[in-house]
C-alpha cells in the first residue's frame, strides 16, 4: 500500500478511538452517579470501589426518598422539580419574547451607535453575580418580590436577555435581506415578516438559545438561594440538592439520586432539542 492509503486507514482507526475515548470520559461520571444512586448504602459502605453491580442488587428506595414530600418523610424533590420547571419555562419564553425582536432590531434597523450597541449587552457579564446580589436583594425586598418565584424569574430574564440578543443578532445577520424585501413586496408587515420568514429560518438559533436559557435557569443556585431560602415550598431543585449535600444524616446514595433527578431533564431536553436543531438547519433557502 502507498503512503496515502496507510494514512487513511490509520487516521480512520484513530478517529474512532478518539470518539470512543471522548464518549467514555463524558458518560462515565453520569453512569457512575446513576449506578451509585441505585445501590443500597450498606453495599456501598462494604465495597465503595465497585463500579458495577447487577440489576438484582439495584434499589429505588433512594429515588422514593428523594421524590416523597417532606411531610411524609422524604426530601420533597417532586415539588422542587415543579418549581424549577415553572421558573425555567417562564424565563425561557419571556426571554425569547424580548430577545427575538431586540436582536432583529439590532441586526436590521439603522440607528446611531448600531455597530456598538450589541457589545453593551455583554457589559452585564463584566460584573460577577455576587456583586449584583446585594443591590438586587434590597431592590426586590422593597418591591415585595423577594421570596417569590415571579421575582426569581425576573432576575433570570434580566440575566439572560443581553446574551440572548447578542447570540441571535449574529445569526439573524446571516439571513439574506432579499427574503424580507420579497415579503414586503407580498404585503407583509414587519411583524409578519419576523413571524413567517425570519423565525422559520432562525429556528436553529432560537432552539439553541432556548436551551441555553433553560439550562441557566434550571441550574442557577446563587439567586435562588438569595430569594427563596426563607420558604422551603418555593425552593428550586438546585436548592434541594444543596440541602442534600450539606445534610449530615443524608446518605451519599440519596445525594446521587438527587443529582440524577437534577441532571436527567437537561439530558432529555438536549437530545430532543438536538433533533430539532438538525431539522432546523435545512429549513428555508434564498431562491433566485
Amino acid at each position: 500500500m502507498d503512503r496515502a492509503a496507510v494514512e487513511t486507514r490509520v487516521f480512520g482507526v484513530l478517529r474512532w478511538v478518539v470518539i470512543a475515548g471522548l464518549v467514555g470520559v463524558t458518560l462515565f461520571p453520569f453512569l457512575y452517579m446513576l449506578l451509585l444512586s441505585l445501590r443500597p448504602i450498606e453495599e456501598v459502605l462494604q465495597n465503595p470501589g465497585q463500579l458495577w453491580v447487577g440489576p438484582a442488587e439495584w434499589t429505588v428506595s433512594t429515588y422514593r426518598e428523594v421524590l416523597t414530600p417532606a411531610g411524609s418523610g422524604g426530601q420533597g424533590f417532586l415539588r422542587f422539580l415543579g418549581n424549577s420547571a415553572m421558573v425555567s419555562i417562564a424565563a425561557t419564553a419571556l426571554t425569547l419574547l424580548v430577545s427575538i425582536p431586540g436582536a432583529y432590531a439590532v441586526s436590521r434597523l439603522r440607528f446611531v451607535g448600531r455597530r456598538q450597541v450589541h457589545f453593551l449587552f455583554l457589559a452585564v457579564y463584566l460584573f460577577p453575580s455576587i456583586l449584583l446580589a446585594i443591590p438586587l436583594f434590597v431592590l426586590f425586598t422593597r418591591l415585595g418580590l423577594r421570596g417569590s418565584l415571579a421575582g426569581l424569574t425576573i432576575v433570570y430574564i434580566a440575566q439572560t436577555v443581553p446574551v440572548s440578543i447578542y447570540m441571535l443578532r449574529n445569526y439573524l445577520s446571516t439571513i439574506p435581506v432579499s427574503l424580507e424585501e420579497a415579503a414586503a413586496v407580498d404585503g407583509y408587515s414587519r411583524l409578519q415578516t419576523i413571524r413567517k420568514v425570519i423565525l422559520p429560518l432562525a429556528a436553529p438559533a432560537v432552539m439553541a438559545n432556548a436551551l441555553y436559557v433553560f439550562m441557566i435557569a434550571w441550574n442557577e443556585f446563587l439567586f435562588a438561594l438569595l430569594f427563596l431560602v426563607e420558604d422551603r415550598n418555593d425552593w428550586t431543585v438546585s436548592l434541594g440538592l444543596a440541602q442534600l449535600s450539606g445534610g449530615i444524616e443524608v446518605s451519599k446514595t440519596v445525594l446521587m439520586a438527587g443529582s440524577v433527578v437534577l441532571t436527567l431533564p437537561i439530558v432529555v431536553l438536549f437530545f430532543a432539542a438536538e433533533r430539532l436543531l438538525t431539522e432546523g438547519l435545512t429549513a428555508g433557502a434564498d431562491k433566485g
